[in-house]
């Protein structure tokens, strides 16, 4: 059953949405991933981090910063996944592309 999580997320066949959905819950059960998204995120960008992208007070704090709500309620990584797609909708072509994984920050002295 946990190989399930990883497997969803990195499902094509899937909205990105709908893999975060159903792999958050597939892993929802294990000890360690039954309350917040921090470690369930981790572990599906890990599986699919094409498609994936971790989640956790940092990622709350910028979206708030751009003034996007995103609640606290359940199911709130695959809103947050569906948060990235609506950005990258909204932005110029080159970005359009963007892998939520693949981007590193600039080192800073």
């Amino acid at each position: 059953m946990t190989g399930s999580g990883p497997t969803a997320a990195r499902d094509t066949t899937l909205s990105r949405c709908a893999g975060a959905q159903a792999g958050h819950t597939a892993l929802a059960h294990l000890p360690g991933f039954r309350t917040g998204d921090a470690l369930a995120s981790t572990v599906l960008t890990a599986a699919a981090p094409d498609r994936m992208a971790i989640y956790d007070r940092r990622a709350h704090s910028g979206l708030r910063t751009l003034d996007i709500p995103l609640s606290h309620a359940p199911g709130r990584y695959s809103r947050y996944i569906e948060r990235i797609d609506q950005l990258l909708a909204a932005a110029p072509a080159p970005i359009r592309t963007w892998a939520p994984a693949t981007w590193t920050p600039p080192c800073t002295g």
